[in-house]
């Protein structure tokens, strides 16, 4: 099974969540002259595992976070495929009707912003599709 991981720390234990938080580094982050080039970024995340209340995890231990590789993908293409997918057959669609191509093009755009706005309505359900562990 191919995984994704990500090393992490443990901020916060609740009885049946884990909060850890994942520094992200950019590929140079660990080069001595980053200071000077400005590309090295870190990003700090926070992600909640469910875990068991009787796993043996403190505050501040160091720990691997896994997400299943075919999880990744999906969460890619949800975020910026389906939008893409929306963007076209909405611009093909409108433009096969005979409307302005500046009307097409917002009407696109507006066929995306609905495309978010669904996907934002169903986020608690989509978030269960996806689940951490710690390894």
């Amino acid at each position: 099974m191919e995984e994704i991981t990500h090393k992490g720390r443990i901020v916060a234990i609740d009885p049946e969540i884990t909060t850890i938080e994942i520094i992200s580094e950019a590929a140079c982050a660990a080069c001595h002259a980053k200071g000077l080039c400005s590309l090295g970024e870190q990003q700090v995340k926070q992600v909640q595992v469910r875990t068991s209340a009787w796993t043996p995890r403190q505050v501040g231990d160091e720990v691997e976070v896994v997400l299943k590789k075919s999880m990744g993908y999906k969460a890619v293409f949800i975020a910026y495929g389906l939008p893409l997918v929306v963007l076209f057959v909405a611009l093909m669609l409108l433009n096969a009707l005979g409307v302005g191509e500046l009307y097409a093009g917002l009407g696109a755009i507006g066929a995306v912003i609905l495309c978010y706005f669904v996907l934002f309505l169903f986020r608690n359900k989509i978030s269960k599709d996806y689940s951490f562990f710690l390894k």
